[in-house]
């Protein structure tokens, strides 16, 4: 008898988790996704894989951050064999650009400005959607924009623009392998085959650059992990202005393509369209590299 009841809630759960700056961001997150996927789920509806793409990034980055706000909010992250700082900042980032190109295919593909034939109804249920969608872009992009490293700052190697970088290098990868598939004729010349196994390369190592960094795992390689990562960045950049220097010439070319988009080539399914689209982030992801690479000589992490 006269113990004093010592309080519980107090040392296990981390309120600044939910009122700090990035806190609040990742609460408007949670809130305009949910909100976002159930205005499309009730009324606005979806088709093809334009939609079912979009409905998969709204619920992947809700399900995401609602697991990151819990493990915060109760410390569970401490449990968890990750580096959290560069998982956050990680998802963070890889959100922001999920997020705003479902925010931009989704009303290019789906909101129409009359009612016929799916109603008023649900193209009012289109436009609301469409509205929480770029709200949703907003608050991943301020999450990214209060928790990259700054000038000086001994941080997280996925808060750095070096590491920030890594996941929009993947990211355009992907949007170029999308194009390579969609009867892009990469198999046409030797020449074209060497474009895509550069692409592929630069991808897998970033995506482990991006894997070790998360897990924490770097510590273990039985070499610096630093030095390697800005060695790799500037042999993909060579690898990429080989890239952007054969695939437009063995694509447009007279010799070998075409310098002009065919006019019987039907609209979505027309090679030059791929082709074109390859050419452009092919040298979106060289200038991506290229800043990687001088970011990378600035940062301490």
């Amino acid at each position: 008898t006269g113990k004093i009841m010592e309080s519980t809630g107090g040392p296990y759960l981390n309120t600044a988790a939910l009122t700090s700056p990035v806190g609040i961001a990742r609460l408007l997150q949670m809130t305009f996704g949910c909100t976002t996927f159930s205005l499309v789920a009730h009324r606005g509806g979806f088709s093809a894989a334009y939609g079912t793409f979009c409905m998969f990034v709204w619920t992947f980055c809700f399900a995401i951050t609602v697991f990151i706000i819990t493990c915060e909010f109760t410390h569970l992250h401490s449990c968890l064999s990750l580096s959290w700082g560069n998982f956050t900042a990680a998802f963070a980032m890889l959100a922001t650009l999920m997020s705003v190109t479902a925010a931009v295919i989704y009303p290019l593909y789906f909101v129409q400005v009359g009612c016929y034939p799916i109603g008023c109804e649900a193209r009012d249920f289109r436009i609301a959607a469409s509205v929480f969608a770029g709200l949703l872009f907003v608050a991943y992009a301020t999450e990214v924009f209060l928790t990259r490293a700054k000038p000086g700052q001994v941080t997280s190697y996925m808060a750095t623009i070096s590491g920030l970088l890594k996941i929009v290098q993947a990211f355009v990868a992907c949007i170029i392998f999308g194009a390579l598939v969609n009867d892009s004729q990469y198999g046409k010349y030797v020449a074209t085959q060497w474009c895509v196994a550069v692409y592929s390369f630069c991808f897998v190592v970033t995506v482990v650059v991006v894997a070790f960094s998360v897990t924490g795992k770097t510590a273990l390689l039985w070499f610096p992990f630093e030095r390697s990562v800005v060695i790799y960045t500037f042999g993909a950049v060579l690898l990429y202005t080989s890239a952007a220097v054969i695939w437009p010439v063995f694509c447009f070319d007279s010799k070998y393509g075409s310098p002009r988009r065919p006019g019987l080539c039907a609209k979505g399914r027309c090679p030059w369209d791929s082709q074109l689209v390859i050419a452009i982030f092919t040298y979106v992801n060289l200038l991506l590299y290229v800043l990687d690479l001088a970011y990378s000589q600035r940062i301490r992490f």
